[in-house]
């Protein structure tokens, strides 16, 4: 049991315990205090993290925990993203008397969605999900006073149990049919296997289970009600950590399975399909802006299902699939950072003539719109093109066709919020929150601008992320 593997995760869950203590006894003037403990949990986590980028890829206790260069790579990229989104909640949350809890809730969410990232077990795949889902109800439903809200968790909770049934029954007939939940046990079993049925189905409703977390189609009806009716620094976090594991563990999941004995790489890349044009077209009609930026994160699911559908057919699958998460994550935090800069104003018209009186916040916005386009030079770009020419080099250039169609589609709606930000007439003078929000603000949208300057040394990083071999 290497104890050092699971470093990072050790730190959050203390931080949120320590966090959930702290709370318990700080009184309400003294909670953000709470948000100090989690970044020192964060800050922790990155380094025990960083201190595993050359560590020899392994499996280790008992084979269910994977550390190889993506786990890693992703399980940093989850840490950053969660301190990101921790900054973002002291002031958004200065007059809530359960605002402590809140870190407490948001580091264990993370947990699970590391433990997704490093998950070689199907059992823990599973706790893991249950864990990242459990903790997202309730820090979607965080404003229980407002009737949003409310709505946003109880149908992230509804369509998750539904999701979560799938993922058991999935896991309970490959168990049955494999005799092991083990990754490295199973892909050897299905080196031999023949394909059925029962095989089919239960790998099919175990990459819906993960399809859930990723807001992937049939189940992504959650996460525009979401990002619309969360908490603000909630919104981020649910539309951003959760996706970089799932995406992760489905493309672990998909990589077991052999071509000549059953292939789930047509079955991920249809998903893609559906899940970025159905985004797609719905956020063209949408005038209210954190609803479609809900939108756009299940279109951006779509994207990052074609590199899951390349794993094993392009040797930079993995590579693509962890830029183009990067990309993502720093773009969407960027425009929900702005977003609670700015009290939460959500409807398009409110950002009328923003450029004029707020002229970082609009910059910031609209780079990370560019981004999600896919605009040059921007780190949006390079991910994107590095999704279409992994899928061409493994023998998906419909799909790469049907994604670019798809990004042009996209320039629409991302071009309108753009449009109002800078050509609209100014109705009012915007307040904004400031303190942790600007800090918060002013470090993604620099990260933002500097990831696309250092794609190269960024590539670099990715390219020596593959998942770990299970069978020699």
């Amino acid at each position: 049991m290497p104890i050092g593997d699971v470093g990072p995760e050790i730190a959050l869950a203390l931080a949120a315990v320590a966090a959930l203590l702290a709370a318990a006894f700080l009184p309400q003037s003294r909670q953000p205090l709470c948000a100090g403990i989690a970044l020192l949990g964060v800050l922790a986590a990155l380094l025990l993290g960083a201190q595993q980028l050359t560590t020899p890829p392994r499996l280790g206790f008992s084979g269910s925990w994977a550390l190889d260069g993506i786990a890693v790579q992703a399980r940093l990229l989850i840490v950053l993203a969660s301190g990101l989104c921790v900054l973002l909640a002291p002031r958004w949350l200065a007059d809530d008397r359960r605002h402590g809890e809140f870190y407490s809730l948001l580091l264990l969410s993370a947990l699970g969605a590391m433990m997704l990232a490093g998950a070689a077990d199907l059992l823990q795949l599973s706790l893991a999900v249950l864990l990242s889902s459990v903790t997202g109800y309730t820090l979607a439903a965080y404003h229980r006073d407002w009737s949003i809200s409310v709505e946003a968790g109880m149908k992230y909770f509804l369509i998750g149990a539904f999701a979560n049934a799938l993922l058991m029954v999935g896991v309970t007939l490959l168990f049955g049919l494999l005799g092991t939940t083990r990754y490295d046990a199973m892909a050897t079993a299905l080196a031999g296997a023949e394909a059925s049925p029962l095989l089919l189905i239960g790998a099919g409703l175990c990459v819906l289970g993960i399809a859930f977390k990723l807001a992937a189609f049939p189940l992504h009806a959650w996460l525009p009600d979401v990002a619309e009716g969360a908490p603000v620094p909630a919104a981020a976090f649910l539309t951003v950590v959760p996706k970089v594991g799932a995406a992760v563990a489905l493309a672990r999941l998909v990589g077991l399975f052999p071509v000549e004995t059953l292939d789930l790489r047509p079955l991920v890349a249809v998903l893609a399909l559906l899940t970025m044009s159905l985004g797609n077209l719905a956020a063209l009609w949408q005038d209210d802006l954190r609803r479609l930026l809900g939108w756009s994160s299940v279109s951006q699911s779509g994207y990052a299902l074609v590199a899951v559908a390349l794993v094993g057919l392009s040797p930079r699958a993995e590579a693509a699939l962890l830029y183009f998460l990067l990309g993502y994550a720093l773009a969407n935090l960027a425009a929900f950072a702005v977003v609670a800069e700015l009290r939460g104003r959500t409807r398009l018209v409110d950002y009328a003539g923003l450029g004029a009186i707020r002229p970082m916040a609009a910059l910031v916005l609209v780079v990370s719109l560019l981004s999600l386009t896919g605009i040059p030079p921007l780190v949006g770009f390079v991910g994107k093109l590095l999704l279409f020419s992994v899928a061409i080099d493994g023998g998906y250039a419909w799909l790469a066709v049907a994604a670019v169609i798809n990004t042009v589609i996209s320039l629409f709606y991302y071009l309108r919020p753009i449009g109002t930000v800078y050509f609209g007439s100014t109705r009012s003078a915007v307040a904004v929150l400031g303190g942790s929000i600007r800090l918060s603000l002013v470090l993604v949208g620099s990260a933002l601008l500097l990831a696309g300057l250092a794609a190269d040394w960024l590539l670099q990083l990715a390219v020596t992320a593959h998942l770990l071999a299970l069978i020699d």
